[in-house]
């Protein structure tokens, strides 16, 4: 045999075993663990939908959160790696605690809904992109606004003169927290806070006129503490907002 035979009958025999070490790596969850998955990423709070065994949108959407949170990279691929890594983990904190309100994290592209008790749902955002964009002839920043802020008004449905924002709950002037059908894994609106479109409604019952919202990055954080412990700030708040 030549020394080219013999090399690529090598390379064969090594294909050959290497081609089940690959499948193995990419073979699928059973339902039951993709049930384990979903249970113990409610039990942290991540927003799962029913936990049924099934990966839906909803159990996508909750595993791209705690991706996000986590610091992993975001792929939306439940494997064994990650359903390790899900059980290890700890319940998302908010930076601000003891009041129900709401954290819209712009570095993690994730929002905390928070009760009076610390506990947390758990969603992943899209915000905006920082970058100069186009609207009725006008150029803008796509911005998000870092501050604390209250819900002072709120959409049913979809919006007629916005299309593909969905229950909005409008936070500063034109920005607002809305689902929506495109909920990439980075910045992507012109300074909405877009959430996955199925738990829009159920969101916005949960955000009622009033709601506190928090909006910061690494670099700025508002608490609004002070808002809590004085309602009237809150309520100066909620009247100056409804005027912009």
């Amino acid at each position: 045999m030549s020394a080219l035979s013999k090399t690529l009958a090598s390379l064969t025999i090594a294909l050959i075993f290497a081609v089940p070490l690959v499948a193995q790596k990419r073979v699928s969850l059973t339902r039951v663990e993709t049930r384990d998955a979903e249970r113990r990423l409610a039990e942290l709070g991540y927003w799962t939908g029913p936990v049924d065994g099934l990966f839906d949108p909803a159990t996508k959407a909750a595993l791209i959160a705690f991706q996000k949170w986590e610091g992993r990279t975001v792929t939306g691929r439940l494997t064994r790696e990650e359903l390790e890594a899900i059980a290890n983990s700890r319940t998302p904190k908010p930076r601000d605690g003891n009041y129900a309100h709401v954290e819209v994290d712009i570095d993690r592209q994730v929002v905390l809904i928070v009760d009076e008790n610390e506990r947390v749902r758990v969603l992943p955002v899209s915000t905006g992109t920082d970058k100069p964009f186009v609207y009725d002839g006008q150029t803008s920043i796509a911005y998000t606004p870092r501050g604390r802020f209250v819900v002072y008004e709120k959409g049913v449905g979809w919006e007629d003169n916005l299309p593909g924002m969905y229950y909005a709950n409008y936070i500063s002037g034109g920005i607002a927290i809305h689902g929506s059908n495109s909920v990439p894994a980075q910045p992507a609106s012109h300074g909405c806070i877009r959430i996955p479109i199925f738990a829009a409604r159920e969101v916005s019952k949960m955000l009622k006129l009033g709601t506190i919202v928090l909006v910061y990055d690494k670099v700025s954080f508002v608490s609004a503490r002070s808002w809590v412990e004085n309602p009237k700030l809150k309520e100066a708040a909620l009247a100056n907002s409804a005027l912009h």
